[in-house]
C-alpha cells in the first residue's frame, strides 16, 4: 500500500534522479514491497539482513574467533543463516554491537532497499552511525538512502532510459535474470503509469550499445581495451558494477558524457588502444573455450575405448566363454556408444565456440 509519506518521499527522491516518479515508485515496490519497518520488542525497526561474511572481514584475532563461535560470522557468504523473524535478526546485530560496533553496524542492510550500512562513506553519510539513524527516521530516509546508492552507483541514468534489465544488473546482481527482477519493474512501471494518469516520458535509448546486463564477446573485448587504458579490471565477458565503474571513470577521464554506457563515442574513444585495424582483443582461441576443453576431456576416453575394442572382444569371450561372434557384436556395440559421445561432445564444443563470439546485449 502506497501511504501519502512513501509518495511524498517517493517524489522528492525522483527529483533528486530526475526520473519519473513512475520508475522510483516501482524501484521502491520490487524492492521493498512497501515494507520498511518491523516491531521489534516493542518498537518500529527498519528490517535487516545480517551478513555474516561481511563481520569476518572486519575483524581479526579474538573478536573474530568469539564472533565465529557464537554464529555471529563466517569468511563464507552465506554460511551464517538469518532467522525468519526481524527480532532475532536485531537480536544477532546487538550481539555483534557488543563486540565491535562500528563492524556490527557495517555488516547489516537496513530499510526497504537493503542498503548495506558498510556503503556510508560512498552514500556521503557522516558515520555508519548516521545511515542506521537514517533507516530509523522513517520511510522519507530509507528511500533517500535508496536513491543514494542509485545515484552514487550511476544507476540513475538506465532509470531514466527505462533500461530495466540495466538497473537490475547494478541494483540486484548477476541474478537479476533468474529472479526476473526487469520483468517485474518493467511491469510495476507499467501499472504506476496508469494508475498516475501519466504519460511516459520520451526515453533516450542504449539500443545496440553495451551496459550493466550486457555479456559475451563484446564485453571481453570492451574490458580488454579498458585494461589497456589503464583500468584494474578482470575479463570475464559479464558488464557488471566494476565494468560500469571503469567505463565511468574512462569516461570521465577523456571529457565523454559519464553514464557508464558503452556507445559509439565511448569506443572511438577506446580504439587508440587497438593494436592495429583487425586486433580483436578478448576473442578466445579455439582452445581457451570452456565447452572445447570439456569435450577435449572427453574425447580422450572416447578413444580409449575405441582403442580396446578389440582387446574387449577377448576379454569377453575368455572370460565369459561366450563365442566370438558375439563377443564381437558386444564390442561393437561398446564402440557405437562411444561414438554417439563423440558425436555429442562435438556437438557441444561447437555450441561453445559459436557463444563465445555472441554477444548479449540485454537479457530479453
Amino acid at each position: 500500500m502506497i501511504t501519502v509519506d512513501i509518495l511524498r518521499a517517493a517524489r522528492a527522491a525522483a527529483g533528486k534522479l530526475g526520473i519519473e516518479l513512475a520508475a522510483m515508485l516501482a524501484v521502491i515496490e520490487i524492492e521493498s514491497a512497501f515494507r520498511f519497518f518491523e516491531t521489534v520488542n516493542g518498537k518500529p525497526e527498519p528490517v535487516i539482513r545480517w551478513e555474516g561474511h561481511y563481520f569476518d572481514r572486519r575483524l581479526s584475532g579474538q573478536d573474530r574467533d568469539q564472533a565465529r563461535a557464537l554464529g555471529l560470522a563466517h569468511p563464507t557468504a552465506g554460511a551464517i543463516k538469518n532467522p525468519k523473524s526481524q527480532t532475532a535478526r536485531w537480536g544477532m546485530l546487538t550481539r555483534a554491537l557488543e563486540i565491535d560496533a562500528r563492524a556490527a553496524f557495517e555488516s547489516a542492510s537496513y530499510g526497504g532497499g537493503q542498503v548495506m550500512g558498510a556503503n556510508w562513506k560512498p552514500l556521503r553519510y557522516a558515520s555508519v552511525e548516521t545511515l542506521v539513524n537514517a533507516a530509523r527516521s522513517g520511510v522519507d530516509g530509507q528511500i533517500d538512502m535508496m536513491a543514494r546508492f542509485i545515484d552514487v552507483n550511476g544507476l540513475g541514468g538506465a532509470l531514466k532510459r527505462r533500461d530495466w534489465a540495466a538497473f537490475a544488473r547494478g541494483y540486484n546482481g548477476p541474478a537479476f535474470a533468474r529472479h526476473g527482477y526487469h520483468t517485474r519493474l518493467k511491469a510495476a512501471y507499467e501499472r504506476y503509469i496508469k494508475r498516475l494518469g501519466a504519460e511516459p516520458t520520451l526515453a533516450p535509448s542504449a539500443a545496440g550499445m553495451l551496459r550493466l546486463g550486457s555479456s559475451g564477446a563484446r564485453v571481453r573485448e570492451l574490458q580488454h581495451l579498458l585494461v589497456r587504458a589503464g583500468h584494474s579490471l578482470k575479463i570475464d565477458g559479464d558488464y557488471g558494477p566494476a565494468t560500469h565503474d571503469a567505463v565511468r571513470m574512462f569516461q570521465m577521464q577523456n571529457g565523454l558524457e559519464v553514464d557508464g554506457v558503452a556507445g559509439p563515442l565511448t569506443m572511438a574513444s577506446l580504439d587508440r588502444y587497438r593494436q592495429g585495424a583487425t586486433d580483436r582483443p578478448g576473442e578466445l582461441s579455439v582452445s581457451e573455450v570452456a565447452e572445447v576443453r570439456d569435450a577435449s576431456k572427453g574425447a580422450v576416453a572416447v578413444g580409449l575405448v575405441t582403442a580396446v575394442r578389440d582387446q574387449v572382444a577377448e576379454g569377453a569371450m575368455a572370460l565369459i566363454g561366450i563365442e566370438s561372434e558375439t563377443a564381437q557384436i558386444i564390442a561393437n556395440a561398446l564402440l557405437a556408444g562411444a561414438s554417439l559421445i563423440g558425436v555429442g561432445l562435438a556437438g557441444w564444443a561447437f555450441w561453445g565456440w559459436l557463444r563465445s563470439r555472441r554477444t548479449v546485449e540485454a537479457p530479453a
